[in-house]
């Protein structure tokens, strides 16, 4: 038996564990843990290989095999609030929210971090915990105040909840050091609006829209609200910004038939093709609509260009026809060809829920799901 000298064990391990981090660095993450699994012995606990080996694994997006290996690193170091955090996000990539929830607590007790807070509350709020969720949020503004993501969340479930005023008052300190913001001043507008002080949601909204916001949301609210107090010619004006910039919600369509109903617009000629407008959206065969909308998509997709009328057709067929679940598909693919990985990823993982593991289709989004999220990540380094 040949003896190797313990320093020259320890530098060839110290080689090995480089060249593992290495490759995860530029995210060859399944050579990186083969190379790791050479350094795993039986009966012996590195603690740095298998912390290496679950990054590779979260990195990969093999969180079980994440969760289950900072699962025992949490044992081993209950103290290291790393291993905690790190064990939460995978829980929570897998859905199993209860045991994300209890990780996070975990880390929670060793540091308040406003992030991890927040993503306690997130995990609430999957498993339609509103109030739970709301506590979390509530936790991380006392931390971090200014942070318009949780503040949003936050607002989100009291306007939900009709509690407008709750909504309101959470936030004014926000909105005192930014009052244009806009994310926060349009959910305070709409909290102003459901609780029907349409003043004071004119006021906000008609801001917004002064400082460039032209968005639908924006112009809709704005319309209704000078609906309800009677300002009728802008109103429609607002209605019909609206509509230029989204036509598929009926209930737009009627308020612009009403509004032109109420300045006592010729019937037959202003109204009535509104009307007709809400009655279409309302009637047609969906099955005939998907198949009309995919068809339509098909052409736009198979141009290779014209991704934005591919998406809008693809989702429409989705719209009529839910069990078209490979729509969803097809729209991540076409923001991915538009590079708005963002919206990719949102669609992806739309279709990861509801289409069987396996198949082509599974196979073919999880891969790019995998790549626009590393490229995501490393832009944003």
């Amino acid at each position: 038996m040949v003896c190797v000298p313990l320093g020259a064990q320890t530098a060839q391990r110290d080689s090995v564990f480089s060249r593992a981090r290495y490759l995860r660095s530029i995210y060859r993450t399944d050579e990186a843990v083969e190379v790791l699994s050479a350094l795993v012995q039986p009966g012996v606990i590195d603690e740095d290989v298998l912390a290496e080996l679950a990054d590779c694994h979260f990195q990969s997006g093999a969180y079980e095999d994440a969760a289950g290996t900072y699962f025992l690193l949490s044992g081993l170091k209950p103290d290291n609030i790393l291993y905690k955090i790190r064990q939460m996000q995978a829980y929570f990539r897998l859905r199993a929210y209860p045991q994300s929830i209890q990780a996070g607590r975990e880390a929670i007790r060793l540091d308040s971090i406003p992030a991890v807070v927040s993503y306690v509350g997130d995990a609430f709020r999957q498993m339609e915990k509103p109030d739970s969720a709301l506590c979390y949020y509530r936790m991380s503004l006392a931390l971090k105040p200014m942070n318009e993501t949780v503040l949003s969340k936050a607002m989100g479930i009291l306007i939900d909840g009709a509690d407008y005023a709750g909504a309101i008052s959470i936030s004014e300190p926000f909105l005192k050091e930014d009052p244009d913001n806009a994310v926060i001043a349009p959910l305070k507008g709409l909290a102003l609006y459901r609780k029907e002080d349409y003043e004071p949601a004119i006021k906000v909204f008609q801001r917004q829209e002064d400082i460039g916001n032209d968005s639908y949301p924006i112009h809709y609210y704005l319309g209704q609200s000078y609906w309800h107090t009677k300002v009728l010619y802008r109103a429609e004006k607002e209605l019909l910004a609206a509509w230029q910039i989204d036509s598929t919600d009926v209930n737009l369509a009627y308020s612009i038939a009403a509004v032109k109903q109420d300045e006592h617009y010729p019937f037959e000629q202003y109204v009535k093709p509104w009307l007709d407008k809400a009655i279409e959206m309302i009637q047609p065969d969906p099955s005939m609509m998907s198949r009309l909308h995919r068809q339509y998509g098909l052409g736009y997709y198979r141009q290779q260009s014209s991704w934005d009328q591919a998406i809008a057709h693809y989702k429409e067929a989705y719209r009529y026809n839910p069990k078209f679940i490979s729509a969803l598909s097809t729209v991540a693919y076409c923001y991915q060809m538009k590079k708005d990985y963002r919206q990719a990823i949102e669609w992806y993982e739309r279709y990861l829920k509801l289409v069987q593991p396996g198949t082509k289709g599974y196979d073919f989004a999880k891969e790019n799901l995998d790549y626009l999220k590393a490229e995501v990540f490393m832009s944003a380094d």
